[in-house]
């Protein structure tokens, strides 16, 4: 028989992985897959955490990364059992919501900003703009739709039409994962999946969050005084500071600037 000395018992563990930033596949210091997969299984096979904890801090993105990411989480805690809460700080927003999902509880400061569960897609026109200075577009393709939306030639209404059609999948897909994790927590708010936002105290109101909280606060009233906290966040490649992909990263830096603005922050 093995006795267990008091001094010996080992304090609960918590965790926490920090997803901060803009969605996006290609760009390893951006949220992705490919990028976090390790990060994460890290967290949830070193020191058999009693929990995992989602620190959330992002305005959306890529659709199919929100999703991979999401996956990777769920799977990971159903095969070890283990609980996972979100806590959401400035935003989690359109994808960023989506990977708050991936947790059984959801919890965000009374002025965080959640929800704008929708799809949307932006560019630009350059027709007017070429032909005013004489250049003509040349463009050859195999397939009637392989030059859809090209944005130096006239808007057609059926690549529009055709977007949108796509646009209402993508759409549908993050409507029922939100339907799939928050259940009959949801309120029966029309303006639930129309791409809307909210702060934290009306977000509990129609369930998209379960309350509000903090993370260290909420985890030692769930596991104890003495929970130890592990922190987990991606690691900015060190090449990256460098060269082409500095300036690439310049670039990425005005089109994140856009994407967190339209939450006001």
């Amino acid at each position: 028989m093995q006795m267990r000395l008091p001094f010996m018992s080992r304090k609960p563990l918590v965790a926490v992985i920090r997803l901060q930033g803009i969605i996006a596949s290609g760009n390893p210091a951006r949220l992705n897959d490919i990028a976090l997969a390790p990060m994460i299984e890290k967290a949830f096979r070193r020191g058999k955490p009693a929990a995992v904890a989602l620190l959330l801090n992002s305005p959306g993105g890529s659709p199919v990364q929100s999703s991979l990411i999401a996956a990777r989480v769920r799977r990971l805690a159903d095969e070890r059992g283990i609980p996972v809460y979100a806590f959401v700080e400035d935003v989690a927003a359109s994808g960023g919501y989506w990977l708050a999902t991936a947790a059984d509880e959801i919890y965000a400061d009374p002025n965080s900003i959640v929800g704008s569960i929708g799809v949307i897609s932006a560019g630009f026109g350059f027709d007017k703009f070429i032909g005013r200075y004489g250049v003509e577009r040349r463009v050859y393709t195999a397939g009637e739709s392989k030059s859809m939306l090209d944005p130096f030639r006239p808007e057609k209404a059926e690549d529009v039409e055709r977007l949108k059609e796509l646009q209402t999948q993508i759409h549908d897909n993050f409507k029922d994962q939100v339907r799939s994790r928050r259940g009959a927590k949801l309120a029966q708010d029309p303006r639930l999946f129309t791409g809307e936002f909210w702060v934290g105290k009306r977000a509990a109101e129609i369930g998209l969050v379960d309350g509000i909280g903090h993370l260290v606060p909420v985890m030692k009233d769930r596991f104890g005084k003495d929970t130890r906290f592990v922190s987990y966040k991606q690691k900015r490649p060190f090449l990256s500071r460098f060269g082409r992909a500095m300036a690439a990263e310049a670039v990425a830096g005005v089109e994140d600037r856009a994407t967190w603005a339209q939450f006001g922050l």
